[in-house]
């Protein structure tokens, strides 16, 4: 298993020189719109702040809808297991481990029919061997829309 090419994560010793929004400029590839061929990149996902507690991505409705006009719940978890999978990466050292998602949930509380949704994930447990993340996304107005967990499990290369 390879993570993208044109991913730029840290490497450990790297990490602590980057500001959480520097850090977050290296996520978004190297053009700054996403990594190429990936759902974050054709669902228009941009990295804002990332340490390895807390990550802030935002995603645009338009493009991510589903047929009534609202955003698809597809994309909404899209958006949370992208988070945490990423967040999950920045705890490890990615030559020797990488995380995936291996359960997600979500409540959808509130429809969302344009603009962007903003989505913030925040470690709850971190293991050996599995990560649990809590997303939450909200709309410009900053109204919770969804509510999401993701445990992701570490994959030893």
């Amino acid at each position: 298993m390879t993570l993208h090419p044109d991913i730029n994560l840290p490497s450990p010793e790297e990490f602590d020189a980057l500001s959480p929004e520097q850090l977050a400029v290296r996520l978004n590839g190297p053009d700054g719109q996403g990594l190429s061929g990936t759902l974050g990149g054709k669902l228009g996902l941009r990295m804002l702040r990332a340490t390895r507690t807390e990550l802030t991505a935002t995603m645009p409705v338009e493009g991510n809808r589903q047929p009534a006009g609202r955003l698809h719940g597809g994309a909404s978890l899209a958006l949370a297991e992208e988070l945490a999978s990423v967040g999950s990466w920045l705890n490890l050292d990615v030559r020797r481990e990488v995380a995936v998602g291996v359960d997600l949930s979500a409540t959808h509380v509130r429809g969302v029919t344009g603009g962007l949704v903003t989505g913030t994930a925040r470690l709850a447990y971190r293991g050996r061997s599995m990560m649990v993340w809590e997303i939450e996304i909200q709309d410009e107005r900053g109204k919770t829309t969804s509510l999401a967990r993701c445990t992701c499990s570490v994959v030893r290369l």
